[in-house]
């Protein structure tokens, strides 16, 4: 059986605007993972021992207050589906659910996303009962995954919701193409402020500040929690880093929020 409690060794990033809700950002410390998923891998995904992935996520869920079945994740996609969880779904039966964003108003259960240089996005209206979770790479953030969460967490009642962006890549580690930044600009020509000039003479994106902008831009009191998973290979899981260092796989951190 996985264990009931969670070890001391595990490391939980918190920010105060999510206060007094639970929540966390984990890094990849305190985990039962090995070799290349050394730590704290929560990915299904992944080609990690799938009974160690279930013994980290019960370590999560234990850490959250909850029971491993109310742990809730979906399959991401990089989409802007949104997913709620009302008080008769089944938290677990999610997990094969292509979605990009979990809301509930359900006490009792945390919801989660794992991501590996994406945007891990933790959202709370804690007065009206809300919470959210959303997965925004670029892709996502673009396509607007943190704008349909938001929707559906005003939809669930929410009206004062706070976000906070936990670890991904920051700008001086995302050296991007320009027809990367052409998709931006496309869209809206102040996007080319999310993009400076890096050491190879190639763009170099802005991932969390574009995130912030776009949350700030749809009324959220929005913060980044201020850590680069690319820089810091000791706490962060980053596919990026991976691919740079020819790795045949990469772990999943997982941040969660439960009401």
């Amino acid at each position: 059986m996985p264990p009931t409690a969670p070890p001391t060794t595990l490391e939980i990033l918190t920010h105060p605007s999510l206060a007094p809700l639970r929540h966390g950002f984990f890094t990849r410390k305190g985990g039962a993972s090995s070799g290349l998923f050394s730590g704290l891998n929560c990915g299904r995904g992944s080609s990690d021992q799938q009974a160690i992935v279930a013994i980290n996520r019960a370590r999560v869920a234990a850490a959250m207050g909850v029971g491993p079945d109310r742990l809730a994740t979906v399959h991401q996609t990089h989409s802007d589906k949104v997913v709620t969880l009302r008080q008769d779904d089944d938290p677990a039966a999610l997990a094969v659910t292509e979605a990009d964003g979990i809301v509930t108003a359900t006490p009792g259960i945390a919801v989660a996303v794992l991501t590996a240089d994406c945007q891990p996005v933790l959202f709370a209206d804690p007065e009206a009962g809300v919470i959210g979770a959303a997965h925004a790479g670029w892709k996502g953030a673009l396509g607007g995954i943190l704008d349909a969460t938001v929707a559906a967490m005003r939809a669930a009642g929410a009206e004062n919701i706070r976000a906070v962006i936990g670890p991904c890549i920051s700008q001086r580690a995302y050296e991007v193409g320009e027809d990367f930044m052409d998709r931006f600009t496309a869209e809206d020509e102040s996007h080319e402020r999310f993009f400076s000039g890096g050491p190879n003479g190639r763009p170099m994106f802005n991932l969390p500040g574009f995130g912030l902008a776009r949350l700030r831009d749809l009324g959220v009191d929005a913060d980044w929690i201020g850590h680069c998973t690319y820089g810091d290979p000791a706490r962060f899981f980053s596919y990026r880093r991976a691919t740079h260092e020819g790795a045949a796989d990469y772990g999943r951190l997982i941040s969660a929020i439960t009401l």
